[in-house]
C-alpha cells in the first residue's frame, strides 16, 4: 500500500523520492533508461499524468515501467480522462487552492463508477497550487488562480483545511516547468501546521534544492520536467533526498 509506505517513512523522519512522468513526453528509449535510473537510484515511486495527455500512452508507460520494475506506480491525473487500472494507486487530487468546482468534485464524480471497480488504492489528495514565477499548463487547465509564492499563511490555513476535511496528502506544487520552485520557508510552514504527510514538486532543478525541501519538512519530493532535459540528475536528486533519511543506506 502506497499510502501506508509514505506514513511509516515520515514516521521514521525518512523521506520519499517519486518521478513524475509525462507518457506524452518520456517514450520508448528515454522512458526505458529513466526505468533504469529510478532503479538504481532506488526510487521510491513514479508518479504518472500531467495536465493534459494528447497521445494515447498512459496504460502503454504504466505497463512499461511494471514490467521492467518493482517500484510501485500512482496516478497523478490532470482529468477524469486520465484513468487506468494497470496502475497501483491513483492520488485523487481535490484543487483546494482553487475555487474551481469541477476540480473539487466533478471530475471525481464523473471518475467514481471506474475507480470503484478499478481495485486501485484511492489516496485522497489536496492538491495545492503555488505560483512558480511563470504561467504553466495546470494553472491554465485548471482555471485557476495559484496561491502567491509569499503568502504562507494561505497556504498554511488551505492545508490545514484539507487535512481536516481528511483528505490524506498534502501536495505543494508549483507546476511542470515553474521557474520559482515552492520555497523553504512555505514547506517549513506548512509542515508544521500539520500532520498529513506532505508532497513537494514543481521547479526543483538541483540536488541541492531537493536536499533543502526535505530538511524544511518535505516528506515526498517529486522530480518531472529537469529530468526530461537532464535524466542523470535522477541519481543525484535522489541521493540527497534519501541522504536526509535516518534509515535509509546511501
Amino acid at each position: 500500500m502506497i499510502y501506508q509506505t509514505i506514513v511509516e517513512a515520515k514516521k521514521k523522519g525518512d523521506k520519499l523520492f517519486a518521478v513524475l512522468i509525462d507518457p506524452d513526453k518520456t517514450t520508448g528509449d528515454d522512458l526505458s533508461k529513466l526505468i533504469d535510473l529510478a532503479v538504481t537510484a532506488s526510487t521510491d515511486m513514479f508518479l504518472v499524468g500531467g495536465s493534459l495527455l494528447v497521445q494515447n500512452r498512459l496504460n502503454d508507460c504504466i505497463q512499461c515501467i511494471k514490467e521492467s520494475c518493482s517500484i510501485p506506480v500512482s496516478l497523478f491525473p490532470g482529468s477524469s480522462l486520465q484513468l487506468s487500472d494497470k496502475a497501483d494507486s491513483i492520488f485523487l487530487l481535490s484543487l483546494i487552492s482553487g475555487r474551481n468546482p469541477d476540480l473539487l468534485i466533478g471530475q471525481h464524480v464523473i471518475a467514481a463508477p471506474f475507480l470503484k471497480q478499478s481495485g486501485l488504492e484511492i489516496i485522497p489528495t489536496a492538491y495545492i497550487l503555488i505560483d512558480g514565477g511563470v504561467p504553466t499548463s495546470v494553472s491554465y487547465m485548471s482555471n485557476t488562480t495559484p496561491i502567491p509564492a509569499n503568502k504562507e499563511d494561505i497556504a498554511l490555513c488551505t492545508a490545514m483545511a484539507g487535512e481536516m476535511l481528511g483528505l490524506k496528502l498534502i501536495y505543494l506544487d508549483a507546476g511542470s516547468g515553474a521557474r520559482i520552485p515552492v520555497s523553504e520557508r512555505m514547506i517549513s510552514s506548512v509542515s508544521s501546521a500539520v500532520n498529513t504527510p506532505l508532497i513537494v514538486g514543481g521547479g526543483i532543478r538541483t540536488p541541492e534544492k531537493a536536499y533543502a525541501d526535505a530538511r524544511a519538512g518535505a516528506d515526498v519530493l517529486v522530480v518531472g520536467n529537469a529530468l526530461e532535459s537532464s535524466p542523470a540528475l535522477l541519481l543525484e536528486v535522489a541521493s540527497a533526498i534519501h541522504s536526509c533519511s535516518p534509515t535509509k543506506v546511501n
